[in-house]
């Protein structure tokens, strides 16, 4: 082979090599051509809001490969429908290439319940919006704090922040209405348990105050209330005894202890400590 081409003259050996060339050229060409479906278009078909199913079917029948890109939720979507394609729908696009999809998921996401007691309203609604919550009834209860939330309430009862929840959930609140303009007498606490005095307290649209616990008790529930601020009465300067009233909303102090006391009605409340 080596002899015979350098017996040829050197005029016919480049045309040969150029030659040579040319037809590696085209071929290379033709094979890229192959490979990469040059020249070779396909129109995308729109599956915007069929089924992941269905939409998988429309696309392979064209000939293109179907990737799912991403899951998001929308409450206003069917689950499992197309949300978006990338190509678009009826752009033009090389032959069997890959359409990605965005799915809707089959369930919202599981997200933390926020700690939203002691906002005020129009924060916490805001906040539940942001969360991707939905807000829900309204309640309200005597309290000093009007249009704070005193209470975040799941399906009737209270949840605890950090709880898990699915988003679009209903969340309901419990609102501060403010002081009540109604004086009540202020009730006798001394001897109940504290679990008792709560009850008792929400039912009359009063809080308790501050918590004053003996060193001794382990269970805050059903220790005994042996003193209480305002005192159910009081002796006025010229001597006579009157009953103490109070509004709703308001609170009372409490000091809790191990021991029941037997109130004496009657009585004048103990002296204050010095």
């Amino acid at each position: 082979m080596f002899k015979f081409i350098t017996r040829q003259s050197l005029l016919v050996n480049v045309i040969a090599a150029v030659a040579l060339v040319l037809l590696l050229l085209l071929g290379t060409l033709w094979m890229l051509g192959f490979i990469t479906h040059h020249g070779q278009y396909e129109k995308v078909p729109s599956v915007t809001g069929l089924s992941i199913s269905k939409a998988t079917e429309a696309l392979e029948s064209k000939g293109f490969a179907v990737e799912v890109q991403d899951s998001v939720w929308d409450p206003l979507q069917q689950p499992q429908v197309v949300l978006k394609q990338m190509p678009y729908g009826d752009e033009m696009v090389k032959a069997r290439r890959t359409i990605y999809l965005t799915v809707n998921r089959s369930q919202p996401p599981l997200i933390e319940m926020p700690n939203l007691v002691g906002l005020s309203f129009r924060n916490a609604e805001l906040y539940l919006r942001q969360m991707g919550l939905k807000l829900g009834d309204t309640l309200r209860k005597p309290d000093i704090a009007k249009d704070a939330v005193l209470e975040q309430l799941y399906n009737g009862v209270a949840i605890r922040p950090g709880t898990k929840i699915f988003q679009g959930s209903t969340i309901g609140f419990v609102l501060g209405s403010g002081i009540g303009l109604d004086e009540i007498e202020v009730p006798m606490l001394i001897g109940l348990t504290f679990s008792e005095v709560q009850t008792m307290l929400s039912g009359m649209g009063l809080q308790s105050g501050a918590l004053i616990i003996d060193t001794d008790v382990k269970d805050t529930a059903q220790a005994f209330i042996y003193k209480q601020s305002p005192s159910v009465r009081e002796q006025l300067p010229d001597g006579t005894i009157q009953k103490n009233r109070i509004r709703p909303g308001q609170s009372i102090d409490l000091w809790l202890g191990t021991t029941r006391v037997v109130p004496a009605i009657d009585s004048l409340p103990a002296p204050a400590e010095q």
